[in-house]
């Protein structure tokens, strides 16, 4: 996929600058369950926080992040690892639902965007931006465009307004030349944006 989708976003001399500069795909082998619980502790919190939560958390429940682990670990440990009571009552809302159901790659697999996000979202605690980055992170979906990111808008304002302020429809029409492989261009703007 990165072969077709590079040579797409290198008609965009913006797009070809950051895939020369920044290698976004060098990550940890999360599973899906603790690719969402990630993105529950990232919930409004800014990339270092996260990072120290998410560490502090993984540690509570050594290192083993399972719908069964989460279901039976210590209130007061997770709050001490930095997640408020809201985050602890989602992760375990997570949890339940992952044993009830298959949110798998394979498991999706069959299932349009619009419908695995409609599936996630009736988890209380999982909402559009959280689903959003289940779609590109965990399902590794191609063409998600996550605006509801504040480092996405951020990143597409400095890289293509010089900061300005865009509208979301102007990011829209800007992203349109990256089509199908949004996600992949989504991912260079959150590492440029984080090398700042």
């Amino acid at each position: 996929m990165f072969e077709a989708a590079h040579a797409v976003l290198r008609e965009d001399p913006v797009m070809a600058d950051l895939i020369d500069r920044h290698d976004p795909y060098v990550e940890p082998d999360w599973d899906e369950f603790e690719r969402l619980c990630i993105s529950i502790i990232n919930q409004q919190l800014s990339t270092a926080s996260a990072m120290a939560v998410r560490e502090r958390t993984f540690d509570v429940l050594d290192g083993e992040v399972t719908p069964e682990t989460v279901l039976a670990a210590d209130d007061e440990a997770l709050r001490d690892a930095g997640l408020s009571g809201r985050k602890i009552e989602y992760m375990r809302n997570a949890a339940r639902a992952f044993q009830e159901h298959d949110y798998t790659r394979a498991g999706l697999a069959d299932y349009a965007n619009d419908d695995v996000i409609d599936q996630l979202t009736e988890i209380k605690g999982i909402g559009e931006w959280t689903a959003r980055m289940y779609l590109l992170f965990v399902l590794e979906r191609p063409d998600i465009l996550p605006l509801g990111d504040l480092a996405v808008r951020r990143g597409i304002e400095q890289l293509y307004a010089d900061g300005e302020e865009l509208p979301r429809a102007e990011m829209r029409e800007i992203a349109q030349q990256w089509r199908p492989y949004r996600s992949v261009a989504t991912r260079y703007i959150w590492a440029e944006y984080e090398s700042d």
